[in-house]
């Protein structure tokens, strides 16, 4: 193969990446907007797309969600819609889903997990488990820790994967 061959090659898969993921917003958009005409709901759907990840936000917070914005249901909701995009594209999708701000809400969840288990930490604990979580907020959490100065690393597997905070 030429160097010319290589580098349309990578072009087309570039493109073809990028398509998958516009689609894979757009798919996961209409999921949702279908869940909600089901239920009877108003909600504005917006598609953020980074370089990693789609995340659909539905609503704002304050928005007459709030039976939809805790977070077993944001989790279930967001597995549900995964499910869908990825049985549409043939792909496993990364999205993730925001319901009336419950990102942001638990985001500062687990700023005050980190907190007490830092404090614990600092007063001699060897190591602190935290509570199972999804891998994006693991992820969240294990930037936190380490912002804080301590280690982490993840334990167990599948639904029972959490993470245990080390001292540095």
């Amino acid at each position: 193969m030429t160097e010319q061959e290589t580098t349309v090659e990578d072009t087309t898969r570039e493109d073809r990446s990028e398509v998958r993921a516009g689609d894979e917003g757009e798919i996961a958009a209409d999921y949702i907007e279908g869940l909600l005409d089901i239920a009877d709901l108003d909600g504005d759907i917006e598609i953020e797309q980074t370089d990693t990840r789609t995340t659909i936000v539905v609503g704002e917070s304050g928005d007459d969600l709030a039976g939809l914005a805790k977070s077993e249901v944001v989790s279930a909701l967001q597995e549900l819609t995964r499910l869908a995009v990825q049985q549409q594209t043939g792909e496993f999708s990364r999205l993730v889903l925001d319901v009336a701000g419950s990102r942001d809400a638990r985001a500062e969840q687990l700023q005050t997990l980190v907190d007490r288990a830092a404090a614990s930490i600092d007063e001699g604990a060897d190591r602190v488990a935290l509570e199972p979580m999804s891998s994006y907020e693991r992820k969240l959490v294990h930037d936190l820790i380490r912002e804080r100065g301590l280690a982490s690393e993840s334990e167990g597997e599948a639904q029972g994967r959490h993470i245990v905070v080390l001292p540095a």
